[in-house]
């Protein structure tokens, strides 16, 4: 299984100690992590994930290594030259996502995932209320290890096309 794990380059010490956890998580349940490549939420979440022995995968905004240099603790860095635009494959290439902080490449992560009916679990992440829209798709979770769980869980109801 892999999960997308999003949020914001310039995230605060609760955001990143958060995305941490929830890399180390996701690799003491066996699940790939994917993610933006790059600093903050990303970086923690890979760093998380690579302490503990797990796999990530960082989609990078640009064309190469020297123009787009991937975190440290991504294993896996696959270049598109496509800038933000890459955000709709950091998000399509998991089986649910999960939001910690982030500004506006995250909300716009969050559309994506919305749009394409991918399960999206919260840490302290954007919230929204604006007519015809369901702002309880984002699932709140507690703690790190809440959001691992409800993302495993949510992308196997998915799998089996349930949703309850």
């Amino acid at each position: 299984m892999i999960i997308s794990v999003i949020g914001g380059d310039g995230a605060g010490p609760e955001a990143i100690e958060a995305a941490e956890a929830v890399g180390r998580e996701l690799a003491r349940k066996g699940v790939t992590l994917v993610c933006g490549g790059r600093g903050g939420v990303m970086e923690a979440a890979c760093r998380g994930a690579r302490a503990e022995g797990g796999h990530t995968i960082g989609i990078m905004p640009g064309r190469d290594h020297q123009e787009s240099p991937p975190n440290s603790f991504v294993e896996f860095p696959v270049y598109t030259g496509l800038g933000y635009t890459r955000n709709v494959v950091v998000v399509l290439s998991g089986e649910a996502v999960i939001a910690i902080d982030g500004s506006y490449g995250t909300l716009n992560e969050i559309a994506y995932a919305l749009i394409h009916d991918k399960p999206i679990i919260g840490i302290d992440t954007w919230d929204f209320a604006y007519h015809g829209h369901d702002a309880e798709r984002i699932v709140r979770a507690k703690s790190p290890a809440d959001a691992v769980e409800k993302a495993i869980e949510l992308a196997k109801r998915q799998r089996e096309g349930t949703s309850e």
